[in-house]
């Protein structure tokens, strides 16, 4: 049977992403878990499905506490640091939108001193990476991203409970993927979370990825509106 070449049905990639969202809603409607979830929720985990074509994993997973969206916008409203575990989040992040809202990515995995740290300590890079992130920026707001490295987790709440850092102003994003500590990674943020009441999103399990805390960045970013001209956002869950 020959071979025929042909082009893609749909060739325009505004229109790829229109139909890609147009897809996934209508593959939600099918699913009775997509009914727990509000509006801004739904927004999230559409954007999740999307980068990963994965609807039971995430919507049996996913974790919100209570109104974490609207008060995670309002963070990165505030200028919020965004310190997460590795370089691929720093990389992926739409640069138009750390722009618009003055939010730096701060990443120390490479420096030289995480590595000592790390070696004096007889810890993860990653781990060392986000005790010294915290201490540096403790007085500011921060939203925490863990892609892949479970341990980064651990040391991000150990750190802000050990610098008594204002917890108002520290939100986690937190979807490591794997084997060993991911598990009990996520149920130590939770817990976490839920104690403090600070903001969270979590892949719960083994399933993640750093593309995962990327996409939950942009969705989050693409809800910001009603800006009022002060610093803060004026929907409500």
């Amino acid at each position: 049977m020959p071979f025929i070449q042909e082009q893609p049905p749909i060739n325009i990639g505004a229109d790829i992403s229109v139909r890609s969202f147009e897809m996934i809603e209508e593959e939600l409607a099918n699913y009775p878990k997509a009914k727990e979830f509000n509006e801004e929720e739904l927004a999230v985990i559409s954007r999740l499905i999307h980068t990963t074509t994965c609807f039971d994993q995430i919507l049996d997973n996913i974790y919100f506490s209570e109104n974490a969206l609207y008060r995670i916008k309002n963070l990165l409203l505030d200028k919020a640091k965004i310190i997460v575990d590795v370089n691929m989040i720093k990389v992926g992040l739409s640069q138009f939108y750390l722009d618009t809202y003055d939010n730096e990515v701060v990443c120390y995995i490479n420096e030289p001193f995480t590595y000592e740290h790390a070696e004096k300590n007889k810890t993860t890079r990653s781990y060392a990476a986000v005790v010294e992130a915290i201490k540096r920026h403790k007085d500011e707001p921060m939203v925490l991203v863990c892609g892949n490295a479970p341990t980064f987790i651990y040391a991000a709440i150990n750190t802000l409970l050990d610098e008594k850092v204002d917890l108002s102003k520290v939100a986690l994003l937190l979807f490591p993927v794997g084997f060993v500590n991911v598990f009990e990674s996520k149920d130590y943020g939770r817990r976490f979370s839920e104690a403090f009441d600070v903001p969270s999103v979590i892949m719960q399990g083994r399933f993640g990825s750093s593309t995962m805390g990327v996409a939950t960045l942009h969705a989050t970013y693409k809800l910001i509106k009603d800006y009022d001209g002060t610093t803060h956002y004026n929907g409500k869950k």
